[in-house]
């Protein structure tokens, strides 16, 4: 068990890490899906791109791994509105609707993901 935690601790962070990046070289993409009530979304683009490298190379830090995990929560419900927006309006981002709808509870995965982190070995 102690040995898939860890592989799967390092996938979540190597995921985050890489996403977090895009938002930095294709920050368009998400533009694109930032609901407009929300204000700065350039700002909140990089924000949630930095948040995601950090967070991602926090999760590998075994003393501050279980913080980041519940950081890594915090972070998927903060973007929630986002996946919500998209799928509201698809054509900012054009895929079959079914994966637009698939995405909703896919946040939730991740929630449960990062969860398992957060709990002690």
């Amino acid at each position: 068990m102690i040995v898939r935690k860890m592989i799967s601790r390092y996938v979540l962070a190597f995921f985050l890490i890489g996403v977090g990046v895009m938002h930095f070289v294709k920050p368009d993409a998400y533009l694109k899906i930032m609901p407009p009530y929300l204000p700065w979304h350039l700002e909140l683009v990089y924000l949630s791109g930095l948040a995601e490298v950090m967070l991602g190379a926090l999760l590998l830090v075994p003393r501050v791994s279980r913080f980041a995990a519940w950081g890594i929560i915090a972070l998927f419900i903060a973007i929630f509105p986002a996946n919500i927006y998209l799928y509201q309006h698809q054509e900012l981002l054009p895929a079959p609707e079914i994966l637009h709808l698939l995405r909703l509870p896919l946040q939730g995965v991740f929630i449960l993901w990062a969860y398992w982190h957060t709990r002690p070995n």
